[in-house]
């Protein structure tokens, strides 16, 4: 049985070190056949010089450095796409995913789940506004998306070799790795877990928000919602329109004295400016993501693969 480990990194290099010591003692009581896949973003610290300086001295340890930064969900495709592992686990290098629950991961693995989850009960270290904007963020995406993702869980991860096959051969090039999995499918379970503060260092996305571009893929990849309610939005406003008309006919047919006034006409011309806008907004995100999959750029480019061999030359 061989276990791969995919880490995506970019300005990590205090990090390394406390990780490939907790995650080794981890690893050795479960398997000695094993990879740690670092996937690197070109860093401006010494990320890649700590990496080769802990590979020199393990083999198992292996690099891929990309030809310039293509941001984590490539970094972590990329990874998928050069593992050889039975079981793939995926996670962060900050300690925030603690390498300790592997062993529980590897047991449910064990036991026939191709997918086991981890799911935060707490997020430590977080700030209020970024667990409330992530607390929306789900509950919005799994009301409108066509699969389900379950709350609170990131990237972190196992999935068995036949997952990483399948999440292979999608062609998507958003990279939302909690959606792909869920689009895949397989039998899952999940693990709950508090999740500790970051090691040391900063995040590299938005402290109070995240990574909105992230939430953003999961809300307009994974369904066609928005733009059916951008429609119905239409048709209640033309519904709210034929009815002012209805209401100046009647008060004409009265003879009364209709007192609209510029404050009225500014709002609702304000009003209707917003509601087009949104709707432009709206199908700009899906034309944007649909000249992106048309355009077929690869999802990354490898400058520096230490230790791994290309799907290709396999």
């Amino acid at each position: 049985m061989k276990l791969s480990l995919i880490v995506p990194v970019y300005k990590e290099e205090g990090n390394i070190p406390e990780f490939l010591r907790r995650i080794k003692t981890v690893l050795s009581a479960v398997t000695e056949d094993y990879e740690i896949i670092f996937s690197l973003d070109p860093s401006p610290d010494r990320t890649e010089e700590v990496i080769l300086e802990n590979r020199a001295k393990d083999n198992r340890i292996k690099l891929l450095r990309f030809s310039r930064r293509f941001g984590q969900p490539m970094a972590t495709l990329a990874g998928l796409e050069y593992s050889r592992g039975d079981a793939v686990i995926v996670m962060d290098v900050d300690m925030q995913d603690p390498p300790e629950l592997i062993h529980e991961m590897m047991a449910r693995w064990s036991e026939g789940y191709d997918v086991v989850l981890p799911q935060r009960r707490q997020r430590t270290g977080e700030p209020w506004i970024k667990r409330v904007v992530s607390a929306i963020g789900y509950k919005v995406i799994n009301k409108i998306a066509d699969v389900k993702i379950p709350p609170n869980t990131g990237d972190f991860r196992l999935m068995s070799r036949r997952v990483v096959e399948e999440l292979i051969k999608l062609k998507e090039s958003h990279g939302f790795l909690r959606g792909m999995v869920a689009v895949v499918g397989f039998r899952q379970i999940i693990i709950p877990f508090d999740r500790p503060p970051r090691h040391t260092g900063e995040t590299n996305y938005n402290r109070f928000l995240g990574s909105l571009r992230i939430g953003f893929n999961g809300i307009f990849c994974f369904s066609t919602y928005a733009l059916t309610l951008a429609t119905l939005f239409g048709f209640l406003i033309a519904g709210f329109s034929f009815l002012l008309m209805a209401v100046y006919i009647f008060y004409k047919l009265m003879g009364w004295e209709i007192l609209w006034g510029n404050p009225t006409m500014v709002i609702l011309v304000s009003f209707l400016g917003g509601v087009q806008l949104i709707s432009i907004g709206i199908l700009g995100e899906y034309i944007g993501r649909i000249y992106e999959e048309v355009r077929a750029r690869p999802k990354f480019i490898v400058d520096r693969a230490e230790g791994l061999e290309s799907r290709k030359e396999t």
